[in-house]
C-alpha cells in the first residue's frame, strides 16, 4: 500500500474508546500464538477498554498518547511512558496500526512523533520497547529503523500463559528522529 499522510495528534478523550479498541483487535491479530481463545474472544475487548479509561481518566505525568487518523478513522496510536525504566529509559508501551493501513508509512510516522516528544521530555534517556517474539514482522520493522535488541524477558499474559519478548531500543531518541 502506498504511502499515506496520517493527521497525527495528542489523543483526546473522544479517541480512547476507538484506541481501546484498535487495541483489542490488534492484540486478535497479532497475538493468538500467545493469549487463548477465550481471553480473545471474550475478554480482550472489556480489558483493553478498562486500560484505556484508566489512561485517559488519570493519566500519568510522564504519558503521552498520540494518534493517527486518515479521513477521520484512527489508522494507528502509539502510548509512551518517560523515564520509565532506570537502564531502558522511555519506553514506547504500545504501538498499534490497523490491519487496512499497515504498509502504509504510518507505524514510522508515530514512532519518529513519540521520539520527539521523549526528546523534548529528556533528551538524556534512550528509548526501548518490548515485542513478543511470536510477531516476527514487529521485530524486523523496529531494526529497520535502528532498533537493537538488547535483551530477552518474559510476558505474563492476561490469560495466564507466558511467552518469551524482546527488549528493543534505540541509544537515544534522536536516533530514531533523524532515522539514524
Amino acid at each position: 500500500m502506498d504511502s499515506v499522510v496520517p493527521q497525527l495528534t495528542d489523543a483526546t478523550q473522544d479517541d480512547f474508546s476507538d484506541i481501546a479498541t484498535l487495541h483489542a483487535k490488534s492484540w486478535q491479530e497479532n497475538y493468538h500464538e500467545v493469549l487463548s481463545a477465550d481471553y480473545l474472544k471474550d475478554k480482550v475487548f472489556s480489558e483493553r477498554n478498562t486500560l484505556w479509561i484508566e489512561r485517559s481518566t488519570f493519566p500519568k505525568n510522564n504519558q503521552q498518547v498520540i494518534v493517527a487518523k486518515v479521513d477521520g478513522e484512527l489508522a494507528g496510536f502509539i502510548c509512551v511512558f518517560a523515564d520509565n525504566h532506570e537502564k531502558y529509559g522511555t519506553i514506547i508501551d504500545n504501538l498499534h496500526v490497523a490491519a487496512t493501513f499497515k504498509g502504509c508509512g504510518i507505524g514510522t510516522k508515530l514512532l519518529q512523533v513519540a521520539a520527539k516528544w521523549a526528546y523534548q521530555f529528556d533528551a538524556s534517556l534512550p528509548l526501548y520497547l518490548e515485542v513478543l517474539a511470536c510477531n516476527t514482522k514487529a521485530m524486523g520493522f523496529y531494526a529497520s529503523l535502528g532498533a537493537k535488541q538488547i535483551a530477552t524477558a518474559y510476558w505474563h499474559t492476561p490469560c495466564g500463559n507466558q511467552t518469551k519478548e524482546y527488549v528493543y531500543g534505540w541509544h537515544s531518541a534522536k536516533t530514531l528522529i533523524c532515522g539514524q
